[in-house]
Order: structure tokens, then sequence, then C-alpha cells
């Protein structure tokens, strides 16, 4: 095992503005997390509600309700940081999503979050339906089953 740290975006260095370490990404990625939870109760004025997961091995990281209903919507989130490089240079969002973890179904949905770090808030975002994500798609730049290139 490397003493080097993991590198995320491929393009990067560890000397490159917005650089962030494996260490380091998976609390950004569940900060932006907490964000979108919190903006989705906040906006919505307590009718939706998320809860979290205590345990992350089936790719589920937020889980959506509305007060007085039974239907939730499983989500998975993965986020990009507005100082990344490859957003900053190529305005794009570029992703992988474990095949261990993901399992396409009618009640999960892939939810693509772009947080402006500097302003602590989110600025793009794209909803995705788990069963749309597997299956081939016109609204990515590069077609490979799970490393999908986000624009617009």
């Amino acid at each position: 095992m490397s003493d080097e740290p993991e590198i995320l975006d491929p393009e990067m260095t560890q000397d490159d503005e917005g650089y962030i370490a494996n260490s380091d990404a998976g609390r950004m990625g569940k900060a932006v997390e907490y964000l979108v939870a919190a903006g989705c109760i906040l906006t919505t004025r307590g009718k939706l509600n998320v809860s979290t997961s205590l345990v992350d091995d089936e790719g589920v990281d937020l889980v959506f309700f509305a007060r007085g209903s039974t239907a939730t919507l499983a989500v998975q989130v993965k986020a990009r940081m507005s100082d990344s490089k490859t957003v900053r240079t190529k305005d794009r969002f570029v992703t992988s999503v474990r095949e261990a973890t993901f399992t396409p179904r009618r009640d999960l949905d892939m939810l693509f979050v772009l947080a402006d770090v500097t302003e602590g808030r989110y600025t793009k975002t794209w909803l995705i339906p788990s069963t749309v994500w597997s299956s081939p798609r016109s609204w990515c730049v590069k077609r490979s089953p799970h490393d999908p290139v986000l624009t617009g």
C-alpha cells in the first residue's frame, strides 16, 4: 500500500488548487449530503423529511419522505467541488459509481451535486432515476457503464 493518497480526479496532483485526497473526500461528500438534506427540509418548511443511512453498503446516502406519506425515495449522492480541476477547466462533472453498491431499482435515484466550496452551497444538481442511469444515456459526454461525464 502506497503512502501517497489516491487522487480522485486523475488530472489533478497534490499541488493543484482544489485537490482533495481520498482521506478528505469522504468528509466533503458527507458534508454535501447534509447540505442537501438540510436544504430540502428548510425549503419545504419541514414537509419533506430526510434520513441518513448508518451503513452505506447498498449505495443509499439519503432517504426522502413527505410528512403524512409512506412513499420514500432512496438517493445515492455524488458530489464534486467547485474548485476541482475538471469542473474549473472543462466545466464537467466527472464521477464514478461503484458496481458493488449500485443496483438499479424503481425507488433509487442518483443525485449529482456540484458544491460551491467558497459559499457553502450547491449550485447545480442532476437527479436521475437509477433505472435510467444504468441504461445507455445520450446526456453524457462519455459513455461507460459506471464512469459518466455530465455537462450543462
